[in-house]
């Protein structure tokens, strides 16, 4: 880390290279305030590789950039968690059920960074996340390519909490998980000609589950496609647990290919939809428009929007869906909510 430390107190504009070659290393800590006037530019060419003994990531994630103004992480390197290792351990920890399993580190990690650009870096088979970014603003993450299994789990590709004004753009996820997450605090999101799949699509959510969560709201997603996601465009919250509230989201220009639920509000989030006996979700979900989406489902149920008996859904609007299964007419359910429609609506709108 000698090196980072000259850098971050360099009197004048730096770049820290990692060259070409293969770089193995632990848990790293790129730390500020620095004192370098301008961004700093961390330039991957090679690819560094994590340790695979999970007792070394003490802090919980791998690469952990923390408490910088101005930082670009480029240069077409490849960032590889060999995560195939741990992804067991994962599986063991959704099987119980008493919420005591610690998440595994994800491989970029940035935290109350402002002012950061991630372009043209790819990730491989992640412990955890590809890219966790929290209590982050103006922040920028495009050209990026991102994989892992369509079987290794909980390896969202980029996932964002507690930030403001974050932009992905011209983004390729292929991952086990969600291609996208957004949870509590994220406000003024912008994806933009994202490409997912294998992957859970992109989600808002879970909400609720915590006490005094924050917000989530001004969230666009366009121009986007999704191939083969076990979800397409979901906002999801748990029943019986914590109010919240999630509004003015936009979905628009939106292909998907053989996507399972491409449409979906399930504010029964892991609860039976058919014979859910919890007590209904307290978030509020209001002021969301799915707009010009079209293409291909495996889903008998191609648009979903199930929500809070207690919080009715309001505003939701849907305009020109046209979604097909097969040579058979898809479906739709709505459950306490009363969607505006308007242009072609395939399946039909609900009565």
């Amino acid at each position: 880390m000698d090196a980072w430390r000259a850098t971050c107190k360099s009197n004048v504009q730096a770049r820290l290279l990692i060259p070409q070659g293969r770089f193995v290393v632990s848990t790293m800590f790129f730390a500020g305030p620095c004192l370098t006037p301008g961004p700093i530019t961390i330039q991957v060419v090679g690819t560094v590789v994590a340790t695979t003994d999970i007792s070394e990531y003490v802090n919980g994630e791998w690469l952990m950039f923390e408490d910088l103004d101005g930082v670009k992480l480029i240069g077409g390197g490849t960032f590889d968690g060999m995560g195939k290792e741990s992804w067991a351990t994962t599986e063991n920890c959704e099987a119980d059920q008493t919420d005591t399993c610690v998440r595994n580190p994800s491989s970029i990690y940035f935290h109350k960074v402002r002012n950061g650009i991630i372009q043209n870096i790819k990730s491989v088979n992640p412990k955890g996340f590809h890219f966790f970014v929290t209590n982050c603003a103006n922040i920028r993450l495009r050209l990026l390519k991102l994989t892992a299994p369509a079987t290794s789990p909980n390896t969202d590709g980029i996932h964002i909490s507690n930030s403001i004004d974050v932009k992905l753009s011209k983004n390729t996820i292929e991952t086990g998980d969600d291609c996208v997450s957004m949870i509590q605090g994220v406000n003024n999101i912008t994806i933009n000609k994202l490409k997912c799949g294998p992957g859970h699509g992109i989600s808002i959510g879970s909400l609720g589950k915590y006490a005094d969560e924050q917000e989530v709201k001004d969230i666009r997603v366009k121009n986007c496609t999704m191939v083969g996601t076990t979800n397409g465009l979901r906002i999801k919250t748990w029943p019986d647990k914590y109010p919240g509230s999630a509004s003015a989201i936009t979905f628009s220009d939106i292909v998907m290919e053989n996507v399972k639920n491409p449409i979906i509000i399930d504010q029964e989030y892991d609860c039976e939809p058919a014979n859910c006996q919890k007590k209904p979700s307290l978030v509020k979900i209001k002021d969301v428009v799915f707009s010009n989406i079209r293409g291909t489902t495996i889903s008998p149920i191609a648009v979903d929007l199930r929500c809070s008996k207690q919080f009715p859904c309001q505003d939701v609007k849907l305009k020109n869906i046209n979604l097909n299964l097969g040579p058979k007419p898809s479906g739709s359910r709505c459950t306490n909510i009363k969607p505006v429609y308007g242009g072609v609506q395939r399946p039909a709108a609900c009565l």
